[in-house]
């Protein structure tokens, strides 16, 4: 085994990873299905399970097995019972990546939709933090697993961005309880982190950042390439290095409680 094998192979471990049928979550999983890692995607949507798997077919990315559970992560019934079908069919989890989130919507905050914000402060800290880390946790706290969790937080877990409100404090929360459950899962060998992604273009925010008709950027999108020290949007494989360092006890066994940006440099851009 060489030493980059030693220090960021996974064989042998089995990952959750929640939101794992989109852009960014298949490639999290795929970096942690190269390392030699078994992934588990839980997703709200069996067509998104089929399609993602139907790609990591195609694609073979490496030795680990994926599988798929449809399961609405802010339920937490239906976690528990997604997390034992995890365990059975793969093995007990050691690593779990909270990739649910999103936004729905952009308006002024005197004319936020109350429904709306909440319902994406459901899906980005409910779903995608809280209900599946107190699930998981609490199983790996009675079997004795020394487990990793990675939240995704975001730039506006640092700095409001206008018009996405709800967004704005649900991520701001991941980021927050990132170190509140860092600091408490501590004593059992539990490691807590997060990787901020930077702007990258995906589903979710392609229309706010590219001109469907024009191909060129939006003005928020010329503003974000403005402030961004790289110029340009990040590439998704680009949060692979991150992924495997925070989930390899090895390469970051004494890591806890912190964000890691892969931003290009937009939360250092100064004038």
């Amino acid at each position: 085994m060489s030493f980059l094998e030693e220090l960021f192979g996974l064989t042998g471990k089995t990952a959750i990873i929640t939101g794992g049928a989109g852009v960014i979550g298949m490639t999290m999983t795929g970096a942690l299905l190269k390392a030699g890692a078994n992934a588990v995607i839980w997703s709200r949507t069996q067509a998104s399970i089929d399609n993602a798997l139907d790609d990591f077919r195609r694609s073979n990315p490496g030795p680990g097995k994926v599988k798929g559970i449809c399961v609405d992560a802010a339920d937490e019934q239906a976690a528990g019972e997604a997390l034992e079908r995890s365990a059975a069919e793969l093995g007990p989890p050691e690593i779990l990546i909270n990739g649910v989130g999103g936004n729905l919507g952009k308006a002024a905050f005197v004319e936020t939709d109350v429904e709306q914000f909440e319902a994406v402060l459901r899906l980005n800290l409910i779903a995608g933090l809280m209900v599946p880390s107190k699930v998981v946790a609490a199983y790996w706290v009675k079997q004795r697993i020394r487990g990793s969790i990675i939240n995704l937080t975001s730039m506006t877990s640092y700095g409001a961005l206008s018009g996405v409100w709800g967004y704005d404090a649900a991520k701001a929360g991941v980021l927050n309880l990132t170190g509140g459950m860092a600091n408490e899962f501590a004593p059992y060998g539990i490691r807590v982190n997060a990787i901020a992604p930077g702007f990258f273009v995906g589903k979710q925010n392609r229309a706010l950042l590219i001109d469907e008709q024009t191909g060129e950027y939006t003005e928020r999108g010329r503003a974000i390439i403005a402030r961004t020290p790289f110029g340009r949007f990040g590439e998704t494989e680009e949060l692979a290095g991150a992924t495997l360092f925070l989930a390899s006890n090895r390469a970051s066994g004494f890591v806890t409680g912190v964000s890691i940006p892969v931003d290009g440099g937009y939360l250092v851009h100064n004038i």
